[in-house]
């Protein structure tokens, strides 16, 4: 079952998506993060790995309105992909009489118009990227992130097992 502790706006959306129960792998990770461990989640394909630290994330963005996530994924369709399935949860979490609900998710890699970096930067809570544009686009310029760093809370390095090499020892 969810956690006690878990927010009831989430368990509510969960449930909209048809997620009314966790993996044993998704509960741990829940209750390790709830005491301040690092995480690395190694499970099978399509075993719910995504849910493990989406469902840490949007718990303690809910609980803290000023807390922000970063994802790192190593291609920009994987973070495209990833977007849709944070949306199918994010949708339903937004209320029009709840701003602590309304979270921001974007992806702001090279592909991102000019003309949208400077909203995604200042409004998204969640910022899905790839370590090129981290590098590139993000760290140069990070005092137009001051706002973003001073809140992040969550790094997320998804396919962790393609960093590899001198380009997986830089990331």
């Amino acid at each position: 079952p969810f956690p006690a502790n878990l927010d009831p706006r989430l368990c509510t959306a969960l449930n909209a998506v048809g997620i009314n129960r966790l993996y044993e792998h998704q509960a741990h990770a829940y209750r390790a993060a709830q005491q301040g461990a690092n995480l690395v989640i190694t499970t099978g394909t399509a075993s719910g790995k995504t849910l493990a630290y989406n469902l840490i994330i949007f718990d303690a963005i809910l609980k803290d309105p000023g807390a922000h996530a970063l994802y790192l994924f190593p291609t920009k369709a994987l973070a495209q992909d990833q977007l849709s399935s944070l949306r199918q949860i994010t949708a339903r979490l937004k209320t029009p009489s709840d701003r602590s609900t309304q979270i921001q998710a974007a992806v702001y890699d090279g592909d991102t118009p000019s003309s949208q970096r400077p909203s995604i930067r200042q409004t998204s809570r969640l910022i899905l990227t790839n370590p090129d544009m981290l590098h590139a686009g993000i760290l140069p310029y990070h005092t137009r992130w001051s706002h973003f760093f001073a809140s992040l809370r969550f790094i997320v390095i998804d396919e962790m097992h393609t960093y590899r090499g001198v380009f997986g020892s830089h990331v």
